[in-house]
């Protein structure tokens, strides 16, 4: 499942390619990812509006329109937004990485006209620009459209603890955070949404082996030193993972299609049997809340 880094590469993307842009019409052959609608209904309610701003909370993404109204988008496990230009330049980069198969599951297309330029033509006679296209393998992909001013009111927003780059997110937070959870893993910790939004699978192994901490160390065991560490890391890893677009571990790709940098760099993460870039030590991988952490025996404690 995209992270915070990918999320808030897509997120970025969008701010830079659509904004302005006027939704025409949608297309999707999978109803079950719109909830509590019909695509019938879905599309009447979104086409005629523009693309006013693209924003993040946690893994989620939303995409304002005008009129008050919102796109609330989850990517879930295989999903990846596009965005294509009607009329591509012949022999692009991006068309390369469109081709690829993992870019060819579209089971939702926004159809967008954008403001001062050229319209072509698509065969129902509808006029558009550019496409933004949800390719999803397993189809597990959430959309929603809610009134702005009521996304705080969802159940999956209402849940979420803070924001692992907000800058309410400090020292005195996090400290907080651990407190309340002295007998729980620090590694169970950094994972659990309810208290600190934006951290999955990859990053944990990353944050926690920079930090130099093992991942089955109770709160209650860390020293203030490791603490500090890793708050630090926290928001040193996902920064440096957003510079580097994100992780393509699996399935994600950004809105050119093309893959994320950051698996090139990574010190543990799905790097078991493998040798620790630091010491020599053989990466290990254990499960921690049914998932697998990654970690170095020597550098971390």
């Amino acid at each position: 499942m995209p992270e915070l880094p990918e999320v808030q590469t897509v997120v970025t993307d969008l701010n830079q390619k659509i904004i302005g842009d006027e939704i025409v019409d949608f297309w999707s052959d999978t109803s079950g990812a719109i909830k509590n609608s019909t695509i019938k209904k879905f599309s009447k309610e979104i086409v005629g509006r523009k693309i006013i701003l693209a924003r993040r909370i946690g893994k989620n993404i939303f995409i304002d329109l005008s009129g008050g109204k919102t796109l609330y988008i989850h990517l879930k496990m295989t999903g990846h937004l596009l965005i294509k230009e009607a009329k591509p330049p012949i022999g692009g980069l991006a068309s390369k990485y469109f081709q690829e198969k993992v870019n060819q599951y579209i089971h939702h297309v926004w159809y967008l006209k954008a403001c001062n330029t050229q319209h072509v033509t698509r065969n129902k006679g509808e006029k558009y620009d550019k496409t933004l296209e949800f390719s999803d393998l397993r189809k597990f992909g959430k959309i929603v459209l809610v009134d702005t001013d009521k996304i705080d009111e969802l159940k999956e927003i209402k849940s979420l603890g803070i924001d692992a780059l907000s800058s309410k997110f400090s020292f005195k937070k996090f400290e907080k955070i651990l407190n309340n959870k002295k007998k729980s893993p620090i590694g169970m910790v950094l994972m659990d949404q309810n208290l600190i939004a934006g951290i999955g699978n990859i990053y944990r192994s990353e944050i926690l082996f920079e930090s130099g901490v093992a991942p089955g160390r109770k709160i209650e065991n860390l020293s203030l030193a490791e603490i500090k560490k890793i708050y630090q890391n926290i928001i040193s890893v996902l920064k440096k993972a957003i510079r580097y677009r994100g992780t393509s571990d699996s399935d994600y790709r950004d809105t050119s299609g093309a893959p994320g940098g950051f698996q090139k760099v990574m010190k543990v993460y799905n790097r078991e049997k493998q040798k620790c870039k630091k010491c020599g030590t053989i990466i290990k991988r254990k499960k921690l809340a049914q998932r697998s952490i990654f970690f170095c025996e020597k550098c971390q404690k």
